[in-house]
């Protein structure tokens, strides 16, 4: 095959100069011939041997996690309510919106009914567990094209699945919006890797772009922290931009596409709001201004270009702050400002009492990234060669940028120069950015490692099989040859496969034969007591996680639920957890039933919470918010006092005449007890 070597024309890096392989030969004028048909022939087998590999490495993982999930609750075999108990906390929520679909006259009227072949809930399942064979293709490729070997696709995959753990939660989390999202956010990352590559046809480059604006709309469409990632995905084109390091029309139709996509969505999400008020939208359209305002950024010496750059950097920012701020006055918009105080809270930038944002404070899943997380991810290589491959190339880096701000990419070099310049593929320096960028919001917040993690399989198997990366080190070491160079490329990531392979084969057929059970007898007998007991137009309150597995179960109105991206709904679910403080039956009646409560659901696992330490125990977070003391020994701020009353979840227990006038048990079990309301006028 033909091997491509980086070569800088003008001012960019984008342009790459093909370099005769065994397959090709060369006319005295330099021009490279086509490959004979001995080396098309060779292309062919090994794109249809790559791709065969990569749909069953994408299948197998799909049916490995099914297994997992299988042998974890003995899915087939227990009853639908356990088998909707098991989707935990929002992902029941987001299963019943489902459930509600199918279960729709006028749905099963338009549709072909699939029921006599695959229950509802195994089309659901099926379908996410088929998406992680998406996600795993999309590594592959992407590992491929950064590489030129599927080789590289086939360790990417390969510590995807032996690094699981680390990689993906979809097995026992299966409806979380993150597993619909996440597939397509790698589909992206593969079309725009592809994107980058220099010498596109004009009908290649056009389809591609199309590619990037289906996976970037998909990606937006189903999950509600898209426009965070996709910030970030910004970010790092407008840093690769600004180094001269990937051609800047490529990167104007990617911001184009991330407005476009997130605008669409917004208009299919009956003009959600929290969207136009995203930071992303203010920020591509910011560069895209600043850009029309300073002229000629990208001429000059050194110093010129740095004062330049800085100068756009300070325009782009003023920019969208100004932007964010006057549309989100405009619109009235307050959605997302519970993420900002919690995000400023996080970084240090003073403490808060504000309830929403200490709740995500106090979840380890919002916290750093445990260091035992390095350990896992080092057990299979992965860790070591990713800090390789992450140093050389960000060497690379710093030299192709400081070569481009300075100039010296307009410098005719001699040959014998040429052949010691250090360069960068424009979609390698986009993956070194990527993967930085993310690597820096999961040490900061352990729920987003999956988005590094991945792209770490991807970055660290590209390296490992680059020609450009091991022709660099040999010239280092002065042992540079070209077959030298072809036998470590594919020697190396064989010996890595085989290594993983012997290390970690039997612990995977270990785990597919370890067999479990569900067995949660207290909520199905809650949900079941509900269903029973309770009419259908019955509303309840309780936890967000709870509620959520009521409103599937048993179709029952709730008060709130875990869905807390809307300011009335966070205020609402606050309100309804005074619950849990201390507050007298009074008020908390008139509460409940100004939000027309009917019954009330009380779990002894939070009002006696121990998971949490003391400051973080959400009936702690209620006492602060309410300017109370907490519970215990420990110190508490100085302007807390003691309350009036005692804690209601405990207190209502005792069936004190005060508390019986308003509340009425009606059932009980080990975990949870449900009170009626009296409905006085």
């Amino acid at each position: 095959m033909t091997t491509v070597r980086q070569r800088r024309v003008g001012k960019g890096t984008e342009a790459a100069e093909d370099q005769p392989s065994e397959e090709t030969s060369v006319k005295p004028d330099g021009k490279i011939l086509p490959d004979p048909a001995g080396g098309k022939l060779w292309n062919i087998l090994s794109i249809t041997v790559g791709g065969i590999v990569a749909i069953s490495l994408g299948l197998l993982t799909s049916v490995y996690v099914a297994t997992l999930h299988e042998n974890d609750l003995w899915f087939s075999n227990i009853k639908e309510v356990e088998r909707e108990i098991s989707f935990r906390t929002e992902c029941g929520l987001y299963y019943s919106y489902y459930k509600q679909m199918i279960q729709a006259t006028s749905i099963q009227q338009g549709i072909v009914n699939c029921k006599q072949y695959l229950e509802p809930v195994y089309f659901y399942i099926y379908t996410l567990f088929g998406l992680q064979a998406v996600y795993v293709i999309a590594l592959y490729v992407t590992s491929w094209l950064l590489s030129g070997t599927w080789l590289s696709g086939l360790l990417a995959a390969c510590w995807y699945i032996t690094n699981r753990v680390d990689t993906t939660r979809v097995e026992f989390t299966i409806p979380l919006r993150e597993n619909w999202a996440l597939p397509f956010f790698a589909v992206q990352i593969a079309a725009i890797t592809y994107l980058l590559r220099a010498h596109l046809q004009p009908a290649q480059e056009r389809l591609t772009l199309m590619a990037v604006f289906i996976a970037t709309f998909l990606f937006s469409l189903t999950w509600q922290f898209n426009q965070f990632m996709m910030l970030i995905q910004a970010l790092a084109l407008f840093i690769l931009d600004s180094l001269d390091m990937i051609p800047t029309a490529k990167v104007t139709w990617l911001y184009i596409i991330q407005i476009s996509g997130l605008l669409l969505v917004c208009v299919l999400q009956f003009f959600n709001s929290m969207i136009l008020g995203s930071l992303l939208i203010s920020f591509n359209v910011s560069v895209l201004i600043a850009r029309t305002i300073q002229k000629n950024l990208k001429k000059g010496g050194l110093l010129n270009r740095l004062g330049k750059l800085i100068l756009h950097v300070l325009l782009v920012l003023c920019l969208t702050l100004l932007i964010n701020k006057f549309i989100k006055k405009i619109l009235n918009l307050e959605s997302d400002e519970h993420i900002f105080k919690f995000l400023k809270a996080k970084f240090g930038f003073g403490a808060t009492r504000d309830f929403d944002a200490n709740l995500y404070l106090c979840e380890e899943a919002f916290g750093l990234l445990p260091l035992n997380t390095f350990s896992r991810l080092s057990s299979t290589l992965l860790f070591y060669v990713y800090g390789f491959v992450l140093f050389l190339l960000t060497v690379a880096a710093v030299i192709v940028a400081f070569r481009n701000l300075s100039g010296s990419n307009q410098v005719h070099l001699k040959d014998k120069m040429e052949e010691y310049t250090v360069t960068l593929k424009p979609e390698a320096a986009y993956s070194l950015v990527h993967t930085v960028l993310f690597g820096c919001l999961a040490l900061s917040t352990m729920r987003m490692k999956y988005l590094w993690t991945s792209h770490m399989c991807v970055f660290a198997s590209f390296g490992l099989c680059s020609a450009e990366v091991w022709k660099l080190i040999l010239k280092c070491l002065h042992l540079y040859t070209s077959q030298r160079t072809q036998v470590i490329k594919y020697s190396i990531p064989i010996i890595t496969l085989l290594y993983i392979s012997f290390k970690f084969w039997p612990g995977i057929m270990d785990e597919l034969s370890e067999l479990r059970e569900f067995y949660d007898p207290d909520t199905v007998e809650l949900m079941n007591w509900i269903k029973s007991n309770t009419p259908n137009t019955a509303v309840f309150a309780g936890s967000m996680q709870l509620l959520a597995g009521v409103k599937l179960c048993t179709g029952r109105t709730l008060t709130n639920h875990p869905h807390y991206e809307d300011k009335n709904l966070r205020e609402r679910t606050k309100q309804i957890y005074q619950i849990y403080a201390k507050r007298s039956p009074g008020e908390v009646h008139g509460i409940l039933r100004s939000f027309g409560t009917d019954y009330v659901i009380l779990e002894d696992s939070i009002c006696f919470e121990r998971r949490h330490s003391r400051g973080c125990r959400l009936r702690d977070l209620l006492d602060v918010a309410n300017g109370h003391i907490m519970d215990g020994l420990g110190d508490n701020e100085p302007d807390l006092k003691p309350s009036l009353y005692p804690r209601f979840c405990e207190e209502i227990k005792k069936n004190l005449p005060s508390y019986t006038m308003h509340f009425t048990r009606v059932f009980q079990n080990k975990t949870f007890h449900v009170y009626k309301l009296a409905k006085h006028k």
